[in-house]
């Protein structure tokens, strides 16, 4: 028989459920950069092809987010959370049997919209379901599970990748139907629906426009699919239309009494800082995440079993470090935190464009990606503590949902971003051997020594652009952080 939701009896359940949706979601996010190369080869998918395979799910579920966490309260957490799950698994079952790569990247923009309405439910209906004095333990498990998933997640998928061949991309997506089915059963047979709160408006249109800019501007500097940079006249034009329909939707949000993104929030310096901060360098982190894994199996031809170990640094140091950043981010402040991350972070990214050349995975990327989890690590938790810090306590849930959905953005515009530039990059780099059909990412077979040399050479210089990139954007992050945010004295 089924419990209330906050009822004793219910709790642990509703803790498993949250847990089992936040894997599928981790696994996906962190696997699908090692996966892409694979589903570039089993495919024959282009490289904006693997773009949009990225940019479908970041899509909806950047310009969403934010939806479904209202939904949970106008329609009760247990049932929006229940159908953000049951859509995530239905979308997840269709990539794993995609047979084009146009029908992988729908089921992905699906699966983006389920994990919208699932993503900000996990947390809280943790939240709901405990009492304040058992909160901080039921949320320290699902944290330290969540990580495990996240440090583990890549490293079962890349040898998996490796052991059973590039069919096996698929099985990344396969693994989120028993999960999610579990999931499912917990909260409808272990759990009763909790009360909504009837009074409370969605921003149905003000999704529908933030949808429409994100999808325009992604196309834009994207394409339809064809290899190769999109034309600048193509760019304009679609580029054009989403910043209209960008400025649309902030007029809309400015008008309207409940607003989907409260831009009054935005008049607080700080809140505006670490939001400004959190889009540039999550794009940095983003777009270098989504290219490297990209670098080493199809250019380099490093195994997805070693591309996994070696990024295996990243989340063992931001996980290790995150309690220890957020207690000193109250005795610095988290500015000088934030600030000193963000320059790790460039070092480290600025260090993977200096070595590309070398195609080193032990003496070049490993010690970047160590580099750079420190970094990652000194920014996560003061960087929520400077949101939560900027705004009235009222507004805290709502400040963290509009932060989350930024980094998410961040990702999404740098894929699109970096995109444009590595292609024209990667073929001005191939000199003589640009009209043979050789692209970003992916080996080639029946090279010469010679084309072969000058493949790879284009490989490096395409990947080191986006690096370049990546760093000084990290270093913008840093003069915003020191400039806007609360520092504190000794």
């Amino acid at each position: 028989m089924s419990q209330d939701i906050a009822a004793p009896q219910s709790r642990r359940f509703v803790l498993v459920a949250a847990i089992l949706a936040s894997s599928m979601g981790f696994i996906d996010g962190s696997v699908i950069s090692i996966a892409i190369p694979a589903i570039r080869a089993n495919l024959g998918a282009t490289l904006p092809d693997a773009q949009w395979v990225s940019n479908g799910y970041l899509l909806f579920l950047s310009s969403l987010i934010l939806l479904g966490g209202a939904a949970g309260d106008r329609f009760g957490l247990r049932n929006t959370f229940g159908l953000g799950i049951a859509v995530f698994v239905a979308a997840s079952l269709i990539c794993a049997m995609a047979p084009t790569p146009l029908v992988l990247i729908i089921a992905r923009a699906v699966q983006g919209a389920g994990a919208a309405f699932m993503v900000p439910g996990s947390l809280a209906i943790i939240a709901k379901a405990y009492p304040r004095e058992e909160r901080g333990r039921a949320i320290g498990i699902w944290a330290a599970a969540s990580s495990l998933t996240t440090i583990g997640g890549p490293i079962i998928g890349g040898f998996m990748l490796t052991a059973l061949g590039e069919w096996s991309w698929r099985l990344v997506f396969a693994i989120n139907l028993p999960l999610g089915l579990v999931a499912l059963a917990l909260l409808w047979f272990r759990v009763a629906p909790d009360r909504p709160e009837a009074g409370r408006r969605l921003d149905v249109v003000g999704a529908i426009l933030a949808t429409l800019a994100l999808m325009l501007i992604a196309y834009g500097l994207t394409g339809d699919g064809s290899e190769g940079a999109p034309p600048p006249s193509h760019s304009i034009v679609w580029c054009g239309a989403g910043l209209v329909s960008a400025v649309a939707f902030l007029i809309w949000e400015a008008r309207i009494a409940a607003p989907m993104l409260p831009l009054r929030l935005f008049g607080n310096l700080g809140f505006s800082g670490a939001n400004g901060l959190t889009f540039a360098l999550y794009f940095a982190l983003g777009g270098t995440i989504f290219f490297l894994p990209m670098t080493m199996i199809g250019g380099w031809g490093v195994s997805p079993a070693t591309v996994s170990i070696a990024l295996l640094p990243l989340g063992l140091a931001l996980t290790a470090l995150s309690s220890f950043s957020g207690k000193w981010a109250d005795r610095f402040g988290p500015g000088p935190l934030i600030a000193l991350g963000s320059l790790i972070v460039a070092g480290a990214f600025a260090g993977l464009g200096l070595t590309a050349p070398m195609h080193s995975v032990w003496l070049a990327v490993l010690p970047c990606m160590v580099l750079l989890g420190l970094g990652m690590g000194l920014v996560v938790s003061p960087l929520s503590t400077a949101v939560m810090t900027s705004v009235e306590d009222g507004d805290t849930g709502v400040a963290s949902g509009v932060n989350n959905a930024v980094a998410r953005v961040a990702g999404l515009v740098a894929v699109a971003l970096l995109g444009a530039i590595v292609a024209p990059v990667f073929d001005a780099a191939l000199g003589p051997a640009a009209e043979l059909p050789i692209f970003f990412g992916m080996a080639a077979e029946g090279l010469s020594a010679q084309e072969e040399a000058l493949r790879l050479a284009a490989t490096d210089a395409a990947f080191a652009t986006v690096a370049y990139v990546t760093a000084a954007l990290s270093l913008v992050s840093a003069a915003i952080a020191w400039l806007t945010l609360e520092r504190k004295s000794r």
